[in-house]
């Protein structure tokens, strides 16, 4: 992991030096009013109150809103205390729902571009079009900048991806996740040929996480059954530099790490439209079609990828 997001120190001085005043004359404010504000309530105000019952009771009602307003506040401050902790604790950095909101919106765009370039961008998810490919989303220049690019997608021909289409409805179909997939790889080929380091593997299970990881942030998304990804509300977590045991960037981190550390994942060849199959070593064992027709050509339509606990090998044989 490298570090990627260098505050802005000046901006970041100016804004706790302008803070600071503005607290501090506050005080200052308050402390020179006190004693004009109680002269005023015991030699005017009071006096009369004394003499005038309808304004006692409208002093009394008063007194007892302000009261209750101030105890509610109070209250409110305690219990978003323990949120606040909460957060710090899980090291939660932003979050929203799937409801359109522009606000929440620029919040999120300005969180992405308040981190620097990362070195390193490393994605978990479906298709990946609505992650890095369209023109609408907030990580595509984020990749762009990055150098290292590891990007785990879901095998177009596999059984996951057939589980996951007889889920959702009726208009999302196989082929328009090909279409999607397809799209991605294109992209992710022009970044390629831009000289960026690319690896693009395909795993077969139904899929659970939808994880990005970009320098000291990670945006988790749930794969709820029957919903499409962009419905679901999406959490970024920060790294705990100074902890990093507390906070969930490391359980995504590692999640991300021990899916593309699975040797039965097929990696991708973009000069040869091919998956490559590897032993646990690391060494090449077969090779079979994507089955997509993308820039090469088409893979058998009815071909179904293996299960988990199928060896490369025999499937290598199997497509020969």
């Amino acid at each position: 992991m490298h570090d990627s997001t260098r505050p802005h120190g000046l901006l970041l001085s100016l804004r706790q030096i302008f803070s600071h005043g503005i607290i501090t004359m506050l005080a200052v404010a308050i402390a020179f009013s006190l004693p004009q504000a109680a002269r005023y309530i015991l030699y005017e105000w009071w006096p009369l109150v004394e003499k005038d019952a309808n304004l006692l009771l409208a002093t009394e009602i008063g007194m007892a809103s302000l009261m209750v307003l101030l105890f509610n506040f109070a209250k409110i401050v305690w219990d978003n205390r323990q949120r606040v902790r909460m957060a710090k604790l899980t090291a939660l950095a932003y979050a929203r729902d799937c409801k359109p909101n522009r606000f929440l919106r620029r919040r999120e765009r300005a969180l992405v571009a308040q981190m620097a370039a990362a070195r390193d961008a490393y994605v978990l998810t479906l298709t990946g079009y609505h992650t890095f490919v369209e023109d609408g989303s907030l990580l595509r220049d984020a990749l762009r900048s990055a150098y290292e690019i590891r990007i785990m997608l879901i095998n177009p021909v596999g059984r996951g991806l057939r589980r996951r289409v007889d889920t959702m409805p009726s208009e999302i179909t196989l082929l328009s996740y090909h279409k999607e997939i397809e799209t991605s790889i294109a992209y992710l080929t022009e970044l390629r040929r831009a000289g960026k380091n690319i690896t693009l593997k395909f795993y077969d299970q139904e899929p659970f996480w939808k994880v990005v990881v970009l320098g000291d942030y990670v945006w988790v998304q749930h794969f709820h059954t029957g919903s499409e990804v962009t419905c679901q509300p999406e959490y970024v977590f920060a790294l705990q530099r100074h902890n990093p045991r507390e906070g969930l960037y490391v359980p995504f981190y590692t999640h991300f790490l021990e899916q593309w550390n699975q040797s039965r994942y097929p990696e991708y060849d973009f000069d040869t439209n091919e998956l490559v199959y590897r032993d646990e070593a690391g060494n090449e064992c077969g090779r079979a079609a994507l089955g997509v027709p993308i820039n090469g050509p088409d893979g058998p339509a009815n071909y179904l990828a293996p299960a988990a606990d199928e060896k490369p090998k025999a499937m290598a044989r199997a497509l020969k």
